[in-house]
């Protein structure tokens, strides 16, 4: 059993596929199935089964599979982290995000980060949601993920770092926007702006829905990420409930009012790493300057006045 062996393994697991995984590699189907066949040898059990439509792991193969991707990830953090210290004082710093990550919680952190340690190279890959991250950590050996944090995930450690309070969206000239706050049952009968689908912030507002007895609104609009969805409560096109990201408290929607939805719990953001204690000095450093920023500007009183929001 070789490690390589172990690689190709993995790879075909999440490929479904051997001549995928053959493309990938630029080698042929039959050695691909060599090394499979060789670690189905060593233990003496069948790890893959094969299918009209590609392979699937067997039990004993998903068990494997596991063990073995948890393994190289680690390895591969490892290997890195070795060279960096070779090297020296430099380094790169690779972040997993969601497209609105950067701008809201991360933008004055960056330029602070860039001007202390100007020989650290930040790579930044977009994800679609918090399970896009979550995977894009464990599959590409990335450094750090910011992620609304949820259920614990295998292998993964995740730390709090914001808890955004609910604000409901509504245009300047709206009847709730002189509001002071809105009841969580009054959502019940509005026209709300969908979040997006399979988001884990979507399924945290389902299950407050739940919680308050309130029937999940019904959306005639759903869109893919927080800005899209004030932008449509901008154009009148529905209510939008959102988390009060940091760039929303203060006049840059002065077409809009932020009102407080007291009843809804917080939802919390922050860091999703493998394990803490691996991470470089340049890829803590980073975390902590995100942190420190973040603890910064949503250290607020938030409550509200004819800008919609007051601090």
């Amino acid at each position: 059993m070789t490690l390589d062996d172990l690689r190709v393994f993995v790879a075909v697991c999440r490929a479904g596929s051997l001549s995928a995984v053959a493309r990938e590699l630029g080698c042929t189907q039959s050695a691909v199935s060599q090394h499979v066949r060789r670690l189905e040898r060593e233990v003496g059990v069948g790890l893959v089964e094969r299918q009209a439509r590609g392979v699937v792991p067997t039990r004993a193969g998903r068990v494997l599979e596991r063990a073995a991707a948890d393994g190289i990830s680690g390895l591969d953090l490892a290997l890195r982290r070795l060279d960096e210290m070779v090297r020296g004082g430099g380094g790169v710093v690779r972040i997993a995000t969601g497209g609105a990550t950067v701008r809201h919680f991360m933008a004055d952190a960056v330029v602070d980060f860039r001007r202390r340690h100007p020989q650290v190279t930040l790579e930044f890959q977009t994800e679609s949601s918090s399970r896009g991250c979550f995977d894009a950590l464990g599959d590409h050996g990335l450094d750090l993920a910011w992620v609304t944090l949820g259920p614990p995930v295998r292998g993964v450690e995740q730390r709090a770092v914001v808890e955004l309070p609910w604000m409901l969206a509504v245009r300047a000239d709206d009847a709730l926007a002189g509001r002071e706050h809105v009841e969580g049952t009054e959502l019940a009968g509005m026209r709300l702006i969908g979040l997006p689908e399979n988001s884990t912030s979507r399924a945290h507002l389902d299950t407050a829905y739940r919680e308050l007895g309130v029937p999940a609104a019904a959306s005639d609009t759903s869109v893919a990420d927080w800005d899209t969805a004030i932008l449509l409560a901008e154009l009148g096109l529905g209510h939008a409930v959102v988390p009060a990201l940091p760039g929303w408290l203060g006049p840059g929607h002065p077409g809009l009012r932020f009102i407080p939805i007291p009843a809804l719990p917080p939802l919390t953001a922050g860091w999703a790493v493998r394990q803490w204690e691996a991470l470089s000095p340049p890829a803590r450093a980073f975390a902590d300057t995100v942190t420190r920023y973040c603890g910064a500007e949503l250290d607020i009183d938030i409550d509200i006045d004819s800008t919609g929001v007051r601090g």
